[in-house]
């Protein structure tokens, strides 16, 4: 996977710590300093530099201005070049702009902003006064997602080395006019700490309605987020529409239809769905109607969830559905599952479930274990999955220490638990070399009706203690290990399904979100206080 290099264009470095004032909400509102260059907090105010820059011919002259101070956002941005002029907002006349040549590319992100701003859009390289206009620049002219927004002359200007840069820009003006009308003067130049940042959603255990789905899309992009993880296999139920094994489906459930509307604007958001087809764990809803692939220990008794992965049939049926879902989601990653199989979670696997163990003997050899066979279910998946071209994901409690099979390299662990029997800590991951996602459940998973002594994660923990490098319990990794950790998202669960209603869930997670996209947006320490953060994510959010 790609990670984001820490410098903007032109071999520039992000600002360090002693400029992080020039974020939001940490700019005081008289910083000066010379034209162009970054506010610097606590610096005594030298006489204005006259500047040609003003909002229309006849307006005052920028010399009547104050410095500009950074935009208000969530997240916030990462560089502001401070100037003196009037800023900008949307004016009876102005139009949204797309370069011709970036038609095809920006046409989608022009349109959204013009009627998010109630401006004309129009496609043109000759911006007028009051136009906002956007345009592609070079390739690897700046990270993955990043932006310059610059406001000068009446007019402002958006550019980025990618699509989803462009886009980002055009969040960040429009919640510079949504929360203070105006965007200032200067320049912004920002990009993501992180390439992954999202939401996981559990639709399985519940079921989220298309419509909801979508609004929660909405509101993931003005925050900058770029995956959704969609959890719909699991034991309560299965829930999308199946052609291959129709027999499993459970009602209600989104249709194929509905699925490709999803998809189609969250890939006009810049947003990738992520689908998770759980296995071999978690089939409940697949076993109540093949029970002759349930997973029995040495008493017969039968496992919840789990197929018997040393019966050829159980791989047959989940690899159909692989295949038939794979291009029903065009983004670049598939999750695997791998979590809680129930035969490696009791004391002795091998007396437990003796066919298992003999199973992968005759695999992988005499000294083979049953969590052999379990590794080689994962690599076997992946490999149905892997010429798609997508990444691959599995969670962190189906990669086992020691044995004789072990999981192919590029599958990414996304790290939820150390709670787990076996479970390792992140750094047997770190320091194998593997990339890790961050899905903490000590501060990202909402799991409904608190069950198993969860507690539904607050905003204001996030904010104020938790950092990407932060994967198990409280405790960070090593700095040395940022570029492996890929990102994070929030993980909401559905345990006890009724204790939430859908708009409860919207309500309980948007100032988590919030705050989760601050923290993989921005490596620095916030520099708002919460009370101020939760204010401003209240007016800027949905």
């Amino acid at each position: 996977m790609r990670q984001t290099t820490g410098r903007f264009r032109r071999g520039r470095a992000i600002a360090t710590a002693a400029a992080a004032t020039l974020v939001a909400f940490a700019v005081p509102a008289c910083s000066a300093g010379a034209e162009g260059t970054r506010a610097t907090p606590g610096a005594a105010s030298p006489a204005p530099v006259p500047t040609t820059a003003s909002a229309t011919p006849t307006g005052p002259p920028a010399t009547a201005y104050a410095l500009s101070t950074a935009p208000r956002t969530v997240p916030s941005v990462r560089e502001h070049v401070p100037a003196r002029g009037p800023g900008w907002k949307p004016a009876p006349g102005a139009r949204v702009l797309v370069a011709p040549a970036d038609r095809a590319a920006l046409a989608d992100e022009g349109r959204l902003l013009a009627g998010e701003l109630r401006l004309g859009y129009a496609e043109s390289d000759q911006p007028k006064p009051g136009d906002v206009h956007l345009a592609l620049a070079a390739k690897g002219s700046g990270p993955a997602e990043s932006y310059e927004l610059t406001v000068q002359g009446g007019r402002v200007s958006i550019t980025g080395p990618d699509e989803a840069g462009v886009f980002y820009g055009t969040r960040t003006l429009k919640q510079e006019i949504r929360g203070a009308g105006s965007a200032p003067e200067g320049k912004v130049e920002d990009a993501p700490a992180k390439p992954q940042r999202g939401l996981n959603l559990d639709i399985a255990r519940k079921h989220f309605t298309a419509e909801w789905i979508e609004g929660r899309l909405r509101e993931m992009a003005d925050l900058k987020l770029n995956q959704l993880g969609l959890h719909f296999s699991d034991d309560q139920a299965f829930r999308i529409e199946s052609d291959t094994h129709p027999e499993i489906v459970s009602t209600p459930h989104l249709t194929k239809a509905e699925v490709r509307r999803i998809n189609a604007l969250a890939a006009r958001l810049h947003i990738a769905v992520v689908p998770e087809i759980d296995s071999p764990g978690h089939l409940g809803a697949v076993l109540r109607v093949h029970p002759e692939l349930q997973l029995r220990d040495a008493a017969g008794r039968a496992v919840k969830g789990a197929v018997d992965i040393s019966n050829p049939a159980s791989a047959r049926l989940v690899d159909e559905l692989l295949r038939e879902f794979l291009p029903l989601f065009p983004a670049g990653a598939w999750h695997l599952g791998a979590d809680e199989y129930q035969a490696l979670v009791v004391r002795d696997p091998q007396a437990s479930f003796p066919g298992l163990a003999s199973a992968a003997r005759a695999r992988y050899g005499p000294s083979a274990r049953v969590q052999d066979l379990a590794t080689g279910w994962l690599n076997d998946r992946a490999d149905v999955v892997r010429p798609s071209g997508k990444a691959l994901k599995a969670w962190n409690d189906g990669f086992f220490r020691g044995g004789v099979a072990r999981p192919a390299p590029d599958i990414q662990a996304e790290y939820w638990t150390g709670k787990e029997i076996g479970a390792r800590p992140p750094l047997e991951y770190l320091d194998a070399g593997r990339e890790v996602v961050n899905l903490n459940d000590e501060f990202l998973y909402y799991v409904l009706g608190e069950p198993n002594q969860f507690t539904y994660p607050t905003g204001k923990r996030i904010y104020e203690q938790w950092t990407p490098l932060v994967l198990r319990g409280t405790t960070a990794v090593p700095a040395r290990y940022d570029a492996q950790v890929l990102g994070a998202r929030l993980a909401v669960w559905c345990d006890l399904a009724a204790s939430q209603t859908p708009a409860q869930v919207a309500a309980g997670i948007r100032l988590p979100l919030a705050a989760l996209a601050q923290k993989v947006w921005d490596p620095r320490p916030p520099q708002a206080s919460w009370a101020d953060f939760r204010s401003l994510a209240g007016r800027l959010g949905p």
